[in-house]
């Protein structure tokens, strides 16, 4: 029976698989640290078959580099040995909402997450830290083999290696920034849909660094344009010797040449189709240029009207916005609107449908009542929680108007800096205002609270303590607001919580552990892990989404886990039974996992797979 793998994917592995579907002549055997045969790359023969395109050795070339990057590309391609374990007490209506809020490091739960959200995510929002030099930013450990990097995440606490200051003194200060979002930005990215979006808020301190990292791992043709909105109603007097800083941006990359940005700024209200033009929706603009005779006399022409013969000459000092050959195009085409009396002028019609084809929107974002302040999201925290528990928080408004730009009805967003938990109450915010049915997935790190803050006056330890009161709180104001149509509002959410590995063996990499191994140990699974727990870590390692409905039954004496109606059934207890197996295999289910020590004897084993062999042919059957 094919033991589950109980760690993150290594990444490292995936991308030689994918290399030897493009290369596969590229590939030798080579041993590994045991001395057991693996597949290598042979990097000379790699160099061979692009030897058109490659940079190799000291030759200068554009790239963004600074001290610990390859440590930091590693990092994101090692496997880790932990898990998400469900914390229910923390959940709010966990049994059947489709929202999750994970509290750990961001860098673990991205890795956590690869499977089960592999190109399932539309739209990424985060808020990294601004490395302004009073940040704190991962203490990332990256100076370290495979082995000792699982080995590690195997032991370390629950909230894994946690913050460190970043002043600006410190001499890799954009380095350290840098190394922090790299691997968090390249498993980002796998999990986006093929037209996602990613949409980073930043300020000036590391605009051009975030850039220049963006391009090299999204592509600079990913590049869909950066935001500029408006933070405060009045300059910034703390520095007088300089300009007021006064803006921050919202950098937007796209997963592929798909993704596109709707933006703001069109005013369909203005929009009617008095006539019914197939075209749809058009209004009328004013054709007049802005040029005189002597400047460009090209676009001072008399404009006919064809069905009546009539003449609109230019205005002297302005002209036609378009020259001849266009105009005539748009004559052709049905687009002119003719005036009535031969006083008036000619205006072009303009159509809705073209405007959204040829347009995403302004680069500039103005607070109005759609965007507001940062000081409405310090007044929005306050209204909910009481006081100014959170510093910098971003407005509600301006998560949700991206919300609705890139995420529709039953998308998926994510932020892994989850901070305040702007994004989730902006998700829940926009389903009340349009009735569609976005998810989100929030990852904040435990982070404690300063001793001396209004927050911990008011008896919070942690950041996520904090967060998940505000979206629960946010989500029953939401609620309220709506009325009627409320109860039908997915205001819940999932806690999860990164830990270590389910399995006690931490020091073993499970692919690594064999039979004979397995046997000879004790107890595979730690004390205290229930099998929630368990469920959990396998719903990862299948790559299921951990929000799908769980139902627990007991069959023939047994607690039994199933996963959206027979999509996964398990049972994790340390016995199974022949006729809690032949029950299960009635079912018919698509996936069934056992613990391999609930087993008597290896006879035991292969009695159950010869069940599933006669019983259901069709089910994956696997053990941990």
């Amino acid at each position: 029976m094919e033991k589950l793998r109980m760690t993150s994917p290594d990444l490292t592995d995936a991308n030689i698989e994918k290399l030897a579907e493009l290369f596969p002549g590229v590939f030798t055997e080579g041993l590994d640290a045991d001395g057991n045969p693996k597949k290598s790359i042979d990097f000379d023969l790699l160099r061979q078959e692009l030897s058109s395109q490659v940079v190799d050795g000291p030759q200068e070339r554009y790239q963004l580099d600074w001290p610990g990057k390859r440590a930091a590309a590693f990092a994101a391609n090692a496997p880790i040995a932990k898990t998400l374990r469900p914390v229910r007490e923390e959940s709010v209506d966990f049994n059947s909402t489709k929202n999750l809020f994970i509290e750990g490091d961001n860098l673990d739960a991205l890795k956590l997450l690869q499977e089960s959200y592999l190109g399932k995510v539309k739209l990424i929002y985060i808020d990294p830290p601004y490395n302004t030099g009073n940040d704190f930013v991962y203490n990332d450990d990256f100076a370290e083999s495979n082995e000792e990097f699982l080995a590690r995440s195997g032991q370390v606490n629950a909230i894994g290696a946690g913050l460190v200051a970043n002043p600006d003194s410190n001499g890799r200060f954009h380095s350290d920034w840098l190394s922090m979002m790299y691997p968090r930005l390249k498993l980002a990215r796998n999990l986006l849909v093929d037209d996602g979006i990613i949409a980073i808020s930043i300020d000036d301190n590391e605009f051009a660094n975030l850039r220049s990292l963006c391009d090299e791992v999204f592509g600079a043709s990913a590049f869909l344009g950066a935001l500029t909105w408006r933070r405060r109603p009045t300059p910034d007097s703390r520095n007088y010797s300089r300009i007021s800083v006064d803006h921050e941006y919202v950098l937007l990359y796209g997963r592929s040449s798909a993704s596109q940005f709707k933006g703001r700024g069109i005013d369909e209200s203005k929009y009617k189709n008095p006539d019914n033009d197939p075209g749809g929706p058009w209004t009328s603009e004013n054709l007049t240029g802005l040029a005189s005779a002597d400047r460009r006399p090209n676009l001072h022409y008399d404009l006919v009207n064809p069905a009546t013969g009539l003449s609109y000459p230019p205005s002297p000092s302005r002209g036609w916005s378009k020259g001849k050959e266009t105009m005539n195009r748009l004559i052709a085409e049905s687009k002119i609107l003719w005036p009535s009396s031969p006083a008036g002028r000619p205006r072009e019609k303009k159509f809705l449908s073209e405007l959204k084809s040829a347009v995403t929107g302004f680069s500039t974002w103005l607070p109005s009542d759609e965007i507001g302040y940062n000081y409405s999201a310090t007044r929005e925290v306050r209204d909910l929680l009481g006081g100014k528990l959170f510093d910098f928080p971003k407005p509600v408004s301006l998560v949700r108007t991206i919300c609705e730009q890139v995420a529709g009805d039953a998308d998926l967003v994510l932020d892994f800096f989850a901070g305040s938990g702007s994004t989730a109450h902006a998700v829940m915010s926009a389903n009340a205002a349009d009735g569609s049915a976005r998810r989100f997935i929030l990852v904040q790190l435990g982070e404690a609270v300063d001793s001396g803050s209004e927050a911990a006056k008011a008896g919070y330890e942690t950041i996520v303590e904090l967060a998940r009161e505000r979206v629960r709180r946010a989500g029953q104001a939401i609620v309220d607001e709506a009325g009627l149509t409320g109860a039908s509002l997915d205001v819940g959410f999932r806690s999860l919580s990164v830990d270590t590995t389910n399995m006690s063996d931490v020091f073993r990499v499970p692919d690594e552990t064999d039979q004979f191994a397995l046997d000879l140990l004790e107890g595979s699974v730690k004390p205290g892990r229930s099998g929630e727990d368990l469920l959990f870590q396998v719903m990862l390692d299948w790559g299921l989404e951990l929000t799908m409905l769980i139902a627990i039954e007991h069959i023939e004496g047994h607690e039994v886990f199933v996963v959206e109606d027979g999509a996964l059934i398990a049972c994790l207890e340390p016995t199974i039974t022949p006729e809690c197996i032949r029950s299960i295999a009635k079912r018919e289910p698509l996936r069934a996992v056992f613990r391999d020590s609930g087993f008597a004897s290896d006879d035991a084993r292969i009695n159950a797979e010869q069940i599933f062999r006669e019983m259901s042919p069709s089910t994956d059957v696997k053990a941990i």
